[in-house]
């Protein structure tokens, strides 16, 4: 009787222990990257884009926010909105700003990881430039 009860408790302790870990399941593609801040270009995206990483969770640019320059890396330039919280999500959600080279979008730069997420394929974006 005794070693049954021992048994339960050894099994439920496990059990317990388990279920109350956070597995990380799916990733975002990461690597580090240099970070320059810069300021002075600024756009309105003109239409939604949806970008797919590969994590089932996409992330939605909305049409007629404003995007100014953060700064650049080697991956392109990286731009801000405060029109929209953006954010890459896998396992884990990340604060994210865009990179954008030749007015596509080649991937997400993640400010707390100073790390680069690419996309598979750049999407050209549809963009009006607020240059003065």
């Amino acid at each position: 009787m005794r070693r049954c009860l021992r048994e339960w408790l050894l099994l439920g302790t496990l059990s317990y222990l388990v279920a109350g870990c956070a597995f990380d399941v799916v990733h975002v593609k990461q690597a580090p990257t240099s970070f320059t801040s810069g300021e002075g270009k600024a756009f309105k995206l003109d239409r939604e884009v949806k970008v797919n990483l590969g994590t089932g969770f996409p992330t939605t640019l909305k049409a007629g926010t404003v995007w100014t320059l953060a700064g650049s890396s080697q991956h392109g330039d990286v731009y801000r909105t405060r029109d929209q919280v953006v954010k890459v999500e896998a396992s884990n959600i990340y604060e994210a700003f865009i990179v954008v080279a030749d007015e596509s979008l080649v991937g997400f730069y993640l400010p707390v990881e100073e790390t680069f997420a690419p996309i598979k394929k750049p999407i050209e974006l549809q963009i009006d430039s607020l240059d003065p």
